[in-house]
């Protein structure tokens, strides 16, 4: 799990974005708020959409590339 936070400032298109702690776009402690813990951003997002209308994820943080896992049954 990572912990998420949501700026507090509109970027140039005027969406509020969404980023990891280790991101290195995070904006300032005082220019962001804190969103929680959650496994992806994707995750963060539905929280962030309740807070402000117009929200997005950070591209160099919140990637939405996802990968499914499959699970062989094993053999009796």
């Amino acid at each position: 799990m990572k912990f998420f936070y949501l700026s507090s400032k509109p970027n140039s298109n005027g969406e509020y974005e969404v980023h990891n702690q280790e991101c290195e776009h995070i904006p300032d402690s005082l220019d962001r708020d804190y969103l929680g813990p959650f496994n992806n951003g994707t995750e963060a997002l539905r929280k962030a959409e309740k807070l402000q209308p117009s929200v997005t994820l950070c591209k160099a943080c919140c990637s939405q590339t996802f990968q499914s896992i499959f699970f062989k049954p094993k053999n009796p």
